[in-house]
């Protein structure tokens, strides 16, 4: 089963005043929406835009596998565990909270800053705080989150090209840029695909497109402790 959810549904949040946009996939916040909790280990996908200056003040988070995507400028990243960080385009930064964390995110450029956030629930809560950035991933290239028991598959694709989703209890893809075909659907900039047991699936790339692909397996029960 395929359902696309397009960016124009995302609910709006953050504050434009502050020079912070955010669009948010699922339910978050006053945007409650029981309907729309989570997509298997999936719980947000969040686009960011931060004008240069803007961010988010220290903030706290727990038992969440926080990875993101920075699409265009640079984010500044500090937190409680020593990590300070800028992360680029082309860069994939992860941050598992385990049993606690708090961390900042600032555009500290002269340029606007634009980011993909996705939250994934952890198969088992607690631990100790992790902290990874890859730089410069290559298209194509996996990034393993074993405990969400999830796969990340970055595609960029030309006109014309083509690529597999990976058949999978659960796949999730966003596009991030550009145009394609999955099916019958055509899926613009923002817009999401949710597949459920996906079997021989594509996407056709009908304007030069970059896509974040989640594999998922399904999840156990949560172990506490």
């Amino acid at each position: 089963m395929i359902e696309v959810r397009t960016g124009g549904e995302r609910y709006r949040g953050g504050d434009p005043g502050a020079g912070i946009e955010t669009f948010h996939a699922f339910s978050f916040g006053p945007h409650f929406d029981p309907d729309n909790l989570r997509f298997g280990a999936l719980i947000a996908c969040n686009e960011e835009r931060l004008a240069p200056g803007a961010g988010f003040d220290e903030h706290p988070h727990r038992d969440t596998e926080i990875v993101t995507w920075v699409v265009e400028g640079e984010l500044t990243h500090r937190d409680s565990a020593g990590h300070e960080t800028t992360v680029r385009p082309g860069d994939l930064q992860r941050l598992s909270s385990a049993s606690g964390v708090r961390h900042i995110e600032r555009n500290d450029g002269t340029a606007p800053l634009r980011f993909v956030q996705m939250w994934l629930a952890p198969f088992s809560f607690g631990g100790d705080v992790g902290y990874e950035v890859v730089r410069g991933i290559a298209d194509g290239t996996p990034y393993a989150l074993p405990r969400a028991g999830a796969m990340l598959h970055l595609r960029r694709l030309a006109d014309g090209e083509r690529t597999a989703v990976p058949d999978a209890a659960r796949a999730y893809v966003h596009v991030v840029r550009g145009r394609v075909q999955l099916g019958d659907d055509r899926l613009e900039a923002g817009d999401a695909a949710r597949i459920t047991d996906g079997e021989g699936l594509e996407l056709r790339c009908l304007a030069a497109a970059e896509c974040l692909i989640w594999e998922m397996r399904p999840e156990p029960a949560p172990v506490y402790g």
